[in-house]
């Protein structure tokens, strides 16, 4: 959500505060406007707790997004359930509007937090991307992907800083997941795929959005991208950032944007960053065919380092999901017998 839009006029604030009132939730202040709708702090009387309550205009709403995305999310978030994520709790319709409560994350942004203090010391950069890790590998373990659509590019949904939010306790809290894509699990795989050989990331999208500055080369030429890699590197750029305080490739020039993202990234000499650390942001700028994989991530020792509980309920989830399909390694295996008889 954009902050700064108008807010609803009194009669329409009426409505949704009795509807929401009917429901147990006496709304607060506001937290975030968007193209669509507001977001509000509210108190949930029943459960005696605060959500965040997401109020979409139907009016305001393209046709295309209330029969599309929206459902979509809801269905996404639906089956999501993960500390580092943000819960969804009800969805709630009505002629005029819908209701989306959520859990609130009370403390803000980690863009704002890092506008705020500078860059991160490598421990707290390390508690966040832990963090961050483990919740994209519940993600991808799910074949979900944290993408948007391009027709909704206004909205600018994807991974990066903004949504990232934290609780009380400066957890992270991954949050946006309107337009992010459901891939099928154990996808076919291309007889000459450019991406590696692995059934769970070998799926390619045409279609892209959100800010550039996040983007992986392979979306900034045009060309079919892996959404899965397209995450792992934002990931990469949301680790260089919380440890330099600024974006390692300047999106003011598309050209300029191009070269640097083909080029091997450059770390302040001015800033205390470990080898360890260094190398993982490297693998995650590698050219897709040689990129790190959220497995590779989570499995990395600078991670490890930092994670203050055991991941291998998503590594298990994530192996699973990246086993061949059934069938494959016979038919492989007959392949390999009759070229070399």
């Amino acid at each position: 959500m954009k902050k700064g839009d108008t807010v609803e006029s009194a009669p329409a604030t009426l409505a949704y505060r009795s509807v929401m009132e009917q429901y147990g939730y006496e709304v607060g202040k506001v937290i975030g406007n968007g193209s669509y709708g507001t977001v509000y702090e509210a108190y949930y009387t029943k459960q005696k707790v605060m959500v965040a309550v997401k109020i979409i205009s139907k009016k305001k709403a393209s046709e295309e997004y209330l029969n599309k995305f929206l459902p979509r999310e809801i269905q996404v978030m639906k089956v999501l359930r993960h500390k580092y994520l943000i819960n969804f709790y009800q969805a709630i319709e009505t002629t005029t509007r819908v209701y989306i409560i959520l859990e609130l994350a009370q403390g803000g942004d980690v863009l704002e937090w890092i506008q705020r203090y500078g860059a991160c010391s490598e421990s707290q950069a390390g508690k966040w991307f832990s963090q961050l890790t483990l919740g994209i590998a519940y993600l991808h373990s799910k074949g979900i992907v944290h993408r948007c659509d391009p027709s909704l590019s206004a909205a600018g949904r994807d991974l990066k800083l903004e949504n990232l939010l934290l609780d009380k306790r400066e957890n992270v809290k991954i949050s946006d997941f309107g337009f992010a894509k459901m891939v099928p699990s154990n996808h076919s795989v291309r007889s000459s795929p450019p991406y590696r050989q692995m059934s769970c990331f070998t799926h390619l999208s045409q279609t892209y959005c959100g800010s550039y500055a996040y983007a992986c080369p392979e979306i900034l030429l045009g060309l079919p991208y892996n959404p899965f890699l397209s995450d792992t590197w934002s990931m990469g750029v949301i680790l260089y950032t919380l440890m330099v305080a600024h974006l390692p490739f300047d999106d003011t020039n598309f050209k300029k944007l191009l070269r640097e993202t083909q080029k091997e990234v450059t770390f302040p000499a001015n800033i205390a960053i470990s080898q360890e650390c260094k190398n993982l942001i490297l693998h995650m700028f590698r050219h897709a065919t040689k990129r790190a994989t959220i497995l590779d991530v989570i499995k990395d020792p600078w991670v490890i380092k930092f994670q203050t509980e055991q991941a291998s309920q998503e590594i298990r989830l994530l192996e699973a999901m990246c086993q061949p399909p059934l069938g494959a390694t016979a038919t492989n295996r007959h392949q390999s017998m009759e070229i070399h008889s």
